[in-house]
């Protein structure tokens, strides 16, 4: 893999976007996956009474979302190799995916998910666990406190760390797993030394994956039947450029 620039980022993009507009249908089926389970657990969160914990679930479960990007990165390819598009043929190759090496990766990052989402609550514990808060929406005083400040700042730190980890190991990996027959112990490194190797790069293109991701879901998660497949596809060009394979 050779080192990432800025216009491979901004090309990427730019294709994820005109794959998009060619098969929104397509898209939209695998898209639906995150905001479904965006409003489930929402409504989980607020009908048992426990919405303080929507915040780790919502900021987190994009994460395990990655899994359903397949769906994109099938869909591109075949764009990109000229083949027709039909859905029934993209839905087998992400359901036949499950008897390879992706489910080890995918195992992995389920496993980061339900850590983060145990140390989020620990830390919650730890600066709020006497305060008098039971929900969020009516208790944002708590959190504007010396106690709820340094709560904020401390989980954002380890927040990111865990959003470090998942993007590093699937950003290049999950494509690759598609891509070529390798195990999923060699596409996981040999994502992450890519990402070691250019990292200021990556992560400006991670914030701006985490930007769009959080604003996408801020109106009802609607607003990530378009970021997802956008992204996703850009994804898949930009894993295609740094191996060589795309223009």
């Amino acid at each position: 893999m050779r080192r990432p620039t800025v216009a491979d980022f901004r090309s990427s993009l730019g294709l994820g976007l005109r794959d998009f507009l060619a098969n929104p249908v397509t898209d939209l089926f695998f898209a639906s996956f995150f905001v479904i389970v965006g409003l489930i657990m929402g409504w989980i969160t607020y009908a048992t009474g426990q919405t303080f914990w929507l915040i780790l679930a919502v900021l987190g479960f994009p994460l395990v979302g990655a899994l359903a990007a397949l769906g994109f990165y099938e869909t591109s390819r075949l764009r990109a190799a000229g083949e027709p598009i039909h859905f029934p043929d993209v839905l087998r190759v992400v359901w036949t995916s499950k008897s390879g090496q992706l489910p080890w990766l995918a195992t992995i990052i389920v496993v980061i998910f339900l850590f983060w989402f145990f140390l989020g609550h620990m830390i919650f514990a730890l600066f709020l666990g006497l305060s008098p808060m039971t929900n969020v929406s009516t208790s944002l005083e708590v959190f504007l406190r010396p106690d709820g400040l340094m709560m904020l700042g401390f989980g954002t730190v380890i927040g990111a760390i865990f959003a470090t980890v998942v993007f590093s190991l699937s950003v290049l990996g999950m494509p690759m797993l598609l891509d070529r027959d390798v195990d999923f112990m060699t596409a996981m490194l040999r994502s992450m030394s890519a990402v070691r190797d250019s990292f200021a790069l990556y992560l400006l293109w991670g914030i701006f994956i985490g930007v769009v991701t959080l604003a996408a879901m801020i109106p009802l998660f609607l607003g990530l039947f378009i970021a997802m497949p956008v992204l996703g596809h850009a994804t898949w060009h930009l894993y295609r450029r740094v191996t060589g394979q795309g223009a």
